[in-house]
């Protein structure tokens, strides 16, 4: 099985799989998101378009602001 690493997690990857689907398949929801695939930053532009490589480390971190 062909898989990516998410935060740790180990999830199926698919063929054409783009970051939103990686973010879908995650069920992240979070409107103030940063994700590297490979740790290379993606844009917020790029999340439909972005085509993540099989075997690609993914990170997603939440922003969080308060004060």
């Amino acid at each position: 099985m062909d898989t990516v690493n998410v935060n740790g997690n180990i999830i199926e990857w698919k063929e054409n799989m783009t970051v939103q689907d990686v973010l879908t398949a995650m069920k992240y929801t979070f409107k103030l998101l940063i994700v590297k695939v490979n740790g290379e930053l993606v844009r917020r532009d790029q999340y439909d378009s972005y085509k993540v490589p099989c075997k690609s480390e993914i990170d997603v971190i939440h922003l969080m602001s308060g004060g």
